[in-house]
Formats: structure tokens, sequence, C-alpha cells
């Protein structure tokens, strides 16, 4: 669910990943793109691409730490 946020609404999908500040950077370049995208400009799909991949970055990113957390707190687990 959150792949499919972050490819519609990339500032969204980074802001539920816990990432405020860089939300608002994504939103300018989103709606950047966007607004470049109504003109025929290349640069409004470069950027909307850009914002795109990195949401999904992010989203990717958040679901690798917890899973690397959860792996420690089951070692840490069956160590002590």
């Amino acid at each position: 669910m959150m792949y499919l946020l972050a490819i519609l609404v990339p500032p969204l999908a980074i802001l539920f990943a816990g990432k405020p500040f860089q939300a608002v950077f994504n939103g300018l370049l989103w709606v950047g793109g966007l607004v470049f995208i109504l003109l025929p400009f290349v640069a409004g799909q470069a950027a909307w691409g850009i914002a795109v991949i990195w949401a999904l970055a992010v989203v990717h990113g958040r679901r690798n730490e917890a899973r690397d957390r959860a792996l420690v707190e089951d070692a840490l687990r069956r160590r002590g």
C-alpha cells in the first residue's frame, strides 16, 4: 500500500514513513514537476520521476529498517 502511495502522492508516503522534512522538500519537487508537466517541458517529467523514485527509496528503506530492528531485538533476546 505504501508503494502505491509513493507512486501516486510521494510526499504523503514520505510523511507516513516518518520523515517530515524530506516530505516537505519532496512535496516542493513533486508539485514543481506537476506544474511543469502541464507545460510541455521535459524537466517536469524528470522532476516528477525523481520525486517518485525518492519516495519509493524512503518507503523501501523504512521497511528494511524495521526488519533490521526486529532481527537485532531477536538476537539480543536470544543472547540475554
